[in-house]
C-alpha cells in the first residue's frame, strides 16, 4: 500500500500519523524500493558468499562468460550497464551531468569521423558497462546532432601517458589486492582453452609482424541473431578437467614459493592446499575452486600464525598469479624531455627502455663525444630517484674534469619518474634550474642550502648567470639568520666555491665578495652569544671562527675592520670547558696569548686535582680548534701526549670514545693534520722510542741564550746593514747620528756572556 503524496494541511498531527501507518499496514513509498549500488553490493556479496566485489565479478561474470561469444558477452554488459543506470543516485543534477557527458562524447566522435572520413566499421568504441547503452538521442554513430558544445576555455591542459600497474589500477577503482593479476591469469587461461588470438595494435609488445593477407571470401548476409543469453543462464555449470590440473600446479608452486620465503612448507602442505581449495569451493556453492578459494586455502594451510619473511602467503599468491606488473610507454608517446634524454644517451648504445640494470662505460678521455652523456647522467642522478642512474666509478667536483666513468642505469624501471620530469619542463636543464630556484627561494631555505644550490648550478649546469643569482640570494638569507646551526656547512661550501673561483676565473664574482664581508660582520656579531649559548655546539663555534680566520685576509682587503673580531673575542665568556679551550686557541691566533702562556695554563689544569676530570673536555676543544687554527696541530699533539702520560685511567678511558667520535666527525679535515704532525714529531722506529725526548722537553730553560746575547747579535746585524737601519729610522722620524762602539765595552759584554771563560783566564799565571 502506498502513502499518499499529498496530505491535507488541516488534518493535523493525528491525520499525518494515520496516513503514515494506515492502521496495522505499513506504507512503503514506491521510490524506496529501488536499491542503491552499495546496498546491492552487500546483497550480492552475502548471497554469493564472496568477500568483495572483484571476487563476485570474477565468479559470476568473467568466469561464466569465458567461453561465450561476442554477442552474448555484449548482451550481458548491456544488462549490467542498464542496471547501473537504474541504481544511479536519484539526484537530477547527477543524471544530467552523466547524460551531458555522453552527448559530448558522441558529438565529438561524430565530428572526428566526419572530419577524417574514417569508416565507423574500422573504429573501436571503448567504454565501461555504464556507457554501453544510453537513452540520449545523441548516442551512437547515427545519433542526432542536437547537442551544442560551448567554446573552448583558455585553460592549457597538460596530458600524457605514464606506465600504470596492476596495483595502481586496483587502488584507482577500489578493487581488492591481486584482483587484476587474477583476472589476467583467467584471461590467459581462456585464450589457451578457446584458442582465440587476441587483437594487438601494430607496434604493441607481443604483436607479430603481419603476414601476407590471403583472399577474403565474399561477405555473407548476417543471419538473425538468436537469444543465447537465456540458454546460457539456464545451463548448469560444467567442470573442466583443466581446472584440476591447474589447481594442482598452483598448489605445488605456492609451496615452492613459501619455502623460498622462509616457511616450513612440505609436500603435505601442497596436498592440504589442494584439498582445502576444493572444500572451500563446495562450501561456497561453486563448481570448482577459484583463485580466491585457493588463496584462502593457502593462507590457512601454510601461514599458520607467523610470517617468517617479508611477504605473507597472500602476497605470495598474488606474485604467483602474475604480481604487480607495470606497463611501458613507447618512445613516440613519451614527452619531449624523455625523448630528448633517450636521444642524448644514444651514443651509449644501450636499450634504455628495457627493464633492469644496465652497465654503461664512458671513456671520456678517449671519446670526448661522451662528455654530453656524462652531463645528462649526472643531472638525472640529481633529479630522479635513487637507482635510476647510479655512478659506480667517477665523481664530479668543482674544478675537475672527468676521465672515465661507469654507471648503472635503470631508466626503463624508473620510466614513470622520467615521464613526470617531462611534465615540469622540456629539458633536464630547465627542470634542474627550476628545482634549484625552488630550493633557494623556499620558506625553509638557509644560507647553507642556498650555497649548495649555487654549487650544484656550477657543477651540473655550468651556469654563471644562475650561480650569481643564487649567490645573491644566499647573501640575503645569511643576513637574516639569527642562529649558527648552519655555520659548519656554510664554511665548507664557501671555501670550495672560493677555491674554485680563484683557480678558474680571473676575478672573484661580486656576490662572493659581498658574502665574505657580510659573513665576517655577521659572525663577529653572533660570536659572543654563541660562546655563551649552551645550545650552540663547539663544532658550530669552531666553524664560525674558521670562517672569520680563513676569510680574514679577503675581508680586510674588502674594507672590514679587524677590531670587530678582537672585540668579539674579548666579549666572549664561555662556561663550557671545550669552548674555553677554543677561545684560548682564538686568542693565540689573534696574538693576545702566547704559546708559552697556553702551555702554562694546561700545566695548571693538570696540576689541579679538581679540574683533572674535566681536562679531556679541554682537549676536545683543542681538537675542534684545528678547524680555525690549524697552526696549533703541534700543540694539540703535545697536549694529547701529555694527557695520555699523566691522566689516570679512570679519567682517560671514558674520554677515549669522545676523542674517537670527535676525530670521526671531522676526520676528513682534522685527522690528517694530527697524523702528519705526529709523524713529524714521534720517532719512526719502535727501538728509538725509549731514548726519544719530546721536543717540548728537549731544551731546558738554562740553556737558552740570554737577552743580552740576543741583543748583541741584533746590534751586530744592524751594524752590518746600516742602509736598512737608516731607512727604518727615517720612516720613524729618528735623525740621531751613528755612534762609534767602544771596543772595551764590547769586551766587557763578551766577558759577561762567558763568565766561566773569564774565571779560567783569571786563574792563569801572570806570565802566561
Amino acid at each position: 500500500m502506498g502513502i499518499p503524496a499529498d496530505i491535507p494541511e488541516g488534518g493535523g498531527k493525528v491525520c499525518r500519523e494515520e496516513a503514515a501507518l494506515h492502521g496495522d499496514a505499513i506504507g512503503v513509498e514506491i521510490g524506496d524500493l529501488r536499491p542503491r549500488f552499495a546496498e546491492l553490493e552487500q546483497h550480492l556479496l552475502r548471497h554469493g558468499r564472496v568477500r568483495h566485489w572483484s571476487e563476485w565479478w570474477h565468479q559470476y561474470v568473467e568466469l561464466p562468460l569465458g567461453d561465450s561469444d561476442h554477442d552474448t558477452y555484449r548482451q550481458v554488459m548491456l544488462l549490467i550497464g542498464s542496471l547501473f543506470r537504474r541504481l544511479a543516485p536519484g539526484d537530477p543534477r547527477r543524471v544530467r551531468v552523466d547524460e551531458d557527458r555522453e552527448r559530448h562524447m558522441w558529438t565529438r566522435m561524430r565530428e572526428h569521423l566526419a572530419a577524417t572520413g574514417t569508416d565507423p566499421a574500422d573504429c573501436l568504441y571503448v567504454c565501461g558497462a555504464f556507457h554501453a547503452a544510453s537513452r540520449v538521442a545523441e548516442f551512437g554513430v547515427h545519433g542526432a546532432d542536437t547537442f551544442e558544445i560551448g567554446p573552448r576555455t583558455a585553460t592549457k591542459w597538460q596530458h600524457g601517458l605514464i606506465p600504470s600497474s596492476h596495483a595502481a589500477i586496483e587502488a584507482q577503482f577500489g578493487l581488492a589486492a591481486g584482483s587484476v593479476s587474477i583476472a589476467a591469469t583467467v584471461w590467459a587461461k581462456n585464450l589457451k582453452r578457446t584458442r582465440v588470438r587476441p587483437y594487438r595494435l601494430a607496434g604493441q609488445a607481443g604483436a607479430k609482424k603481419p603476414k601476407k593477407a590471403a583472399a577474403l571470401p565474399a561477405p555473407v548476409a548476417d543471419a538473425p541473431t538468436a537469444d543465447r543469453l537465456t540458454g546460457f543462464l539456464r545451463q548448469p555449470p560444467v567442470i573442466d578437467r583443466l581446472d584440476e590440473a591447474e589447481l594442482l600446479g598452483w598448489s605445488v608452486d605456492i609451496v615452492r614459493a613459501a619455502r623460498r620465503a622462509g616457511y616450513l612448507a612440505s609436500t603435505a602442505d601442497a596436498i592440504a592446499v589442494f584439498e582445502t581449495s576444493i572444500l572451500l569451493a563446495g562450501m561456497r556453492d561453486r563448481a570448482g575452486p577459484t583463485p580466491y578459494d585457493f588463496q584462502d586455502a593457502a593462507v590457512t594451510c601454510i601461514e599458520k600464525d607467523t610470517v617468517p619473511g617479508r611477504r605473507d602467503v597472500r602476497r605470495l599468491v598474488e606474485i604467483m598469479m602474475g604480481g604487480d606488473r607495470v606497463g611501458q610507454v613507447g618512445y613516440d608517446a613519451l614527452p619531449p624531455l624523455a625523448r630528448d634524454v633517450h636521444d642524448r644517451l644514444a651514443p651509449l648504445n644501450l636499450k634504455l627502455q628495457q627493464r633492469g640494470v644496465q652497465r654503461a662505460l664512458l671513456d671520456i678521455a678517449g671519446r670526448p663525444e661522451l662528455q654530453p652523456c656524462s652531463d645528462v647522467l649526472w643531472m638525472l642522478r640529481y633529479l630522479m630517484p635513487h637507482g635510476a642512474a647510479r655512478p659506480i666509478m667517477g665523481e664530479r667536483r668543482l674544478g675537475e674534469r672527468p676521465i672515465q666513468e661507469s654507471w648503472d642505469l635503470a631508466l626503463g624501471t624508473h620510466q614513470r619518474a622520467l615521464i613526470e620530469l617531462g611534465y615540469e619542463g622540456v629539458s633536464v636543464e630547465q627542470v634542474l634550474e627550476q628545482r634549484l630556484r625552488r630550493t633557494a627561494y623556499g620558506p625553509q631555505a638557509t644560507a647553507a642550502t642556498v650555497l649548495e644550490a649555487v654549487e650544484d648550478a656550477t657543477l651540473y649546469l655550468r651556469s654563471r648567470r644562475l650561480a650569481d643569482e643564487l649567490g645573491t640570494r644566499a647573501l640575503e638569507v645569511l643576513a637574516t639568520e639569527r642562529s649558527v646551526d648552519g655555520a659548519p656547512e656554510v664554511l665548507r661550501r664557501v671555501r670550495r666555491l672560493l677555491a674554485y673561483y680563484r683557480t678558474s676565473e680571473p676575478a672573484l664574482p661580486p656576490w662572493i665578495e659581498s658574502f665574505t664581508k657580510t659573513g665576517y660582520a655577521h659572525y663577529c656579531t653572533l660570536l659572543p652569544t654563541a660562546f655563551g649559548d649552551d645550545d650552540a655546539t663547539v663544532g658550530q663555534v669552531a666553524a664560525m671562527l674558521g670562517f672569520l680566520f680563513s676569510m680574514e685576509s679577503l675581508a680586510l682587503s674588502l674594507g672590514c675592520d679587524r677590531t670587530q673580531l678582537e672585540l668579539a673575542v674579548a666579549q666572549s665568556h664561555p662556561r663550557q670547558a671545550s669552548k674555553t679551550a677554543l677561545l684560548w686557541a682564538a686568542q693565540v691566533q689573534l696574538g693576545h696569548l702566547s704559546r708559552a702562556d697556553l702551555r702554562m695554563r694546561c700545566e695548571d689544569l693538570l696540576g689541579n686535582p679538581l679540574v683533572v676530570p674535566a681536562y679531556p673536555r679541554y682537549l676536545s676543544g683543542f681538537l675542534h680548534a684545528l678547524e680555525p687554527v690549524p697552526q696549533l696541530a703541534d700543540f694539540v699533539v703535545e697536549a694529547v701526549s701529555t694527557a695520555f702520560g699523566r691522566l689516570p685511567d679512570p679519567v682517560l678511558l671514558p674520554w677515549l670514545p669522545t676523542l674517537i667520535t670527535t676525530l670521526r666527525s671531522g676526520g676528513s679535515e682534522l685527522a690528517p693534520l694530527l697524523i702528519r704532525e705526529a709523524g713529524r714529531i714521534f720517532p719512526g722506529r719502535l727501538a728509538a722510542l725509549d731514548e726519544w725526548v719530546p721536543p717540548w722537553r728537549a731544551a731546558p730553560p738554562s740553556a737558552r741564550p740570554g737577552r743580552r746575547a740576543d741583543g748583541g747579535r741584533d746590534i751586530a746585524l744592524l751594524a752590518v746593514h746600516p742602509t736598512t737601519c737608516d731607512a727604518v729610522a727615517e720612516l720613524l722620524g729618528c735623525d740621531e747620528p751613528w755612534q762609534q762602539a767602544d771596543p772595551r765595552r764590547e769586551g766587557v759584554a763578551l766577558l759577561d756572556s762567558h763568565p766561566a771563560t773569564a774565571t779560567a783566564l783569571q786563574a792563569l799565571p801572570a806570565g802566561r
